[in-house]
């Protein structure tokens, strides 16, 4: 099937989750390969099989060659740890899973391939690059989309468990759209993540060798006091193909006083710290 026509089999299926930007009102049908609100307001599938809600050009660090070296390091293995305990997380059953900042679309895949389940998934991203990366996964199950946090495209209490990974939150839209009974997971680094990448990029700015999560980590339990807390901590062996992935994945290389690191330099980066809070809140 084409991309298009996945897509627009994932939408017949799950069309109640989606409202219309223009009026707020619910997608109610598809006509052909347009999605209809009860006001007629409509918006058509890409050939990319993706529903774009922002149409207005949007600044973004992350460019397609840095998506991509990203992706080599979670299907590498990189991120598995978190995944798997997200997966363990999430309550057994049919579940309607949204991926806040999904970037190229990688870990919201796994979390699926992990589950082994029918839910109905969904990754989002102010990206257009990444989110035109990401339809290279879409299946029946898995759908990605080009939206704005702070006005998300989905009906109120519509997603079982919104899951952040490293990206910016709006909690307003997270209690507008998470249903009873749902969870929030969001993942914080500590201060040891990544951090043998953080020493040789910042060797002469020790202030920027380490992460204080204690702002984000605050903010998050002022909102959410019963959120529990699980600490995810691994060493990632890295294999030498994409130790300059390693590199190019984050915005921390070309950050202020950033270091032009040498080729055997990247090369003795043989493994990485994977240091993470995970929040999880059940509404």
């Amino acid at each position: 099937m084409k991309k298009i026509e996945i897509a627009k089999q994932f939408l017949s299926d799950n069309i109640n989750l989606f409202k219309c930007p223009a009026c707020g009102k619910g997608y109610k049908k598809i006509n052909d390969f347009s999605i209809v609100c009860p006001n007629n307001h409509s918006m058509d599938i890409s050939k990319k099989g993706t529903l774009y809600f922002i149409n207005h050009k949007v600044n973004t660090e992350y460019d397609k060659k840095m998506l991509v070296s990203r992706r080599k390091l979670i299907n590498a293995g990189l991120f598995d740890g978190i995944i798997n305990k997200i997966s363990d997380l999430i309550p057994s059953g049919k579940q309607t899973i949204l991926d806040i900042g999904s970037g190229e679309g990688t870990p919201i895949k796994k979390l699926e391939e992990n589950r082994n389940n029918e839910d109905s998934a969904i990754g989002f991203d102010i990206s257009k690059p990444g989110v035109n990366l990401s339809t290279s996964e879409l299946s029946k199950n898995l759908f990605y989309c080009v939206a704005d946090l702070a006005q998300l495209p989905f009906n109120d209490k519509s997603i079982s468990v919104v899951m952040d990974m490293f990206s910016p939150s709006s909690y307003e839209e997270f209690n507008r759209i998470i249903k009873k009974d749902g969870h929030l997971i969001k993942v914080i680094p500590n201060s040891n993540y990544l951090i043998e990448l953080r020493r040789k990029l910042y060797k002469d700015d020790h202030k920027k060798q380490d992460y204080d999560n204690t702002k984000v980590l605050d903010l998050f339990m002022e909102h959410y006091p019963n959120a529990v807390k699980h600490n995810v901590k691994y060493t990632f062996a890295l294999p030498k193909s994409i130790r300059q992935d390693m590199i190019l994945m984050t915005p921390m290389h070309w950050g202020k006083n950033a270091i032009n690191l040498e080729t055997d330099e990247i090369e003795n980066l043989n493994s990485i710290t994977v240091d993470v809070t995970i929040l999880d809140n059940k509404f």
